[in-house]
């Protein structure tokens, strides 16, 4: 077998994922694009098992298979994450998350009730 076609095919998936990575403002499609990178992976682990014969046996297979569980643990997290941000922003997009919370929260009131409360 020729192993050009799925090292192309791989590099083209996984060139994909990065851009939808980058250039993606939603949080559900940025999750979709890290699963088409973790699938370039597993095609190049298992095209690498098949063409190069290892001293362990199907250790490709074996290596693609842990990266199968760790894509299903990432999108369920990821997406409890995504869920919980749009309870609580009713967006799901990645430009509007704060990454860090102000120092002092901003009270959002009148300020004539803030003076009247500070007994100016």
């Amino acid at each position: 077998m020729r192993p050009v076609i799925p090292y192309v095919t791989a590099a083209l998936l996984f060139g994909l994922g990065v851009y939808g990575v980058l250039r993606r403002r939603n949080a559900v499609l940025v999750l979709m694009s890290v699963e088409l990178m973790l699938n370039a992976v597993n095609l190049i682990l298992v095209t690498a098992d098949t063409t190069a014969r290892a001293v362990l046996p199907h250790s490709g297979q074996v290596f693609a298979l842990f990266v199968i569980v760790l894509a299903a643990a990432e999108i369920g997290v990821g997406l409890a994450i995504v869920l919980q941000l749009y309870r609580l922003r009713a967006t799901v997009a990645v430009d509007d998350v704060a990454l860090t919370e102000p120092a002092h929260p901003v009270d959002r009131r009148e300020p004539a009730v803030l003076d009247r409360e500070a007994g100016r």
